[in-house]
């Protein structure tokens, strides 16, 4: 997720069952070439893996490009902070598509370098590498997926993530995405599959795993309004973006003011986005500068606009977790 999966944030879902983090999609080329872009990323891996060991957990960065020297050298400089460095072949976005990389690099005419990629990463870097990919394209035969994952295994993937859904970049989201595929190829592979797609509860993870079968299940914007839906747990959106405040303060400079001003919306939104006072909220939220403004507005005026009572629920629900997650 772009500029989403910050430190700070990563740590908040592992209190809450999350098991394996991605970063966002790393640029390559900018992590050999951009001084700053390298030190912040690495800072945000060395911080986040330091400062908060014991709840950190692994973490997988990704990687995107189509050039097998460039994302070497560029896996070089992080390998020593992650668990394992991942290749983006599911990225839906405009970027994507001009320089030919993640979802728009699953044509059957690049499946050379595709496993040329694959094997470069995994027999050159240290952690082991996995690829994340959609389906391939419509105009493909419907086993087409699954013979190019077979082939990604073959060339040295440790496990496959699958996000069951076409390339557009225009409607990435649209439609349910197609566990049916997910499901052939956790019985094709004999490395793990996750399952990415159709969650948004505690119900659609379960539901997933017993309809496909996979090895993992992978949330990615559901998450972004609800960093607790591992736990089975819908938080008081105010208390829990107090608690990555919280975060962020422990960990400072790590995620810019964009990314925890981002956060705090997707937490409030997911509950509160019919609420009179939404757009209030966000026009202050906007005006702040700094995370101790951001802590004011939801400690006065959104408590204020919400009244006492939303709060009611929030330390039960926290209180009965350890049933929620055996």
């Amino acid at each position: 997720m772009v500029k989403q999966s910050d430190a700070p944030f990563r740590l908040l879902t592992r209190r809450y069952g999350v098991t394996l983090a991605y970063t966002q999609m790393l640029d390559p080329h900018k992590l050999l070439e951009d001084r700053d872009y390298l030190e912040f990323h690495q800072r945000d891996l060395t911080f986040g893996r330091d400062a908060c060991s014991e709840t950190e957990g692994p973490v997988v960065v990704q990687l995107c490009g189509n050039d097998p020297e460039v994302i070497v050298q560029a896996g070089k400089k992080i390998q020593g902070l992650c668990s394992g460095i991942d290749l983006n072949l599911g990225c839906p976005q405009e970027h994507a598509r001009e320089s030919h990389y993640g979802g728009y690099l699953l044509a059957k005419k690049d499946r050379p370098l595709h496993v040329i990629l694959v094997s470069a990463m995994s027999h050159l870097l240290q952690p082991p590498t996995s690829v994340k990919l959609r389906l391939c394209p419509s105009s493909s035969p419907p086993s087409s997926t699954v013979e190019f994952a077979t082939l990604l295994e073959q060339a040295g993937a440790s496990w496959i993530a699958l996000h069951a859904r076409h390339v557009s970049a225009r409607r990435r989201r649209q439609g349910t995405a197609d566990l049916d595929v997910v499901r052939t190829l956790k019985a094709a592979l004999r490395v793990p599959v996750v399952s990415n797609g159709n969650v948004c509860t505690w119900e659609d993870i379960q539901r997933n795993k017993d309809e496909t079968q996979a090895d993992g299940i992978m949330v990615g914007e559901s998450l972004l309004g609800n960093p607790c839906i591992f736990a089975n747990v819908i938080p008081d959106p105010v208390r829990v973006s107090l608690e990555y405040l919280e975060i962020c303060k422990e960990l400072p400079d790590i995620a810019t003011h964009k990314t925890i001003e981002t956060h705090v919306r997707h937490f409030i939104e997911f509950q509160c986005s019919r609420r009179p006072w939404y757009n209030k909220f966000r026009i202050a939220l906007s005006a702040c500068e700094g995370v101790h403004d951001i802590e004011h507005l939801l400690r006065t005026k959104v408590t204020r606009w919400r009244g006492k009572a939303a709060h009611k629920d929030y330390d039960a629900c926290i209180d009965d977790l350890e049933y929620t997650t055996d």
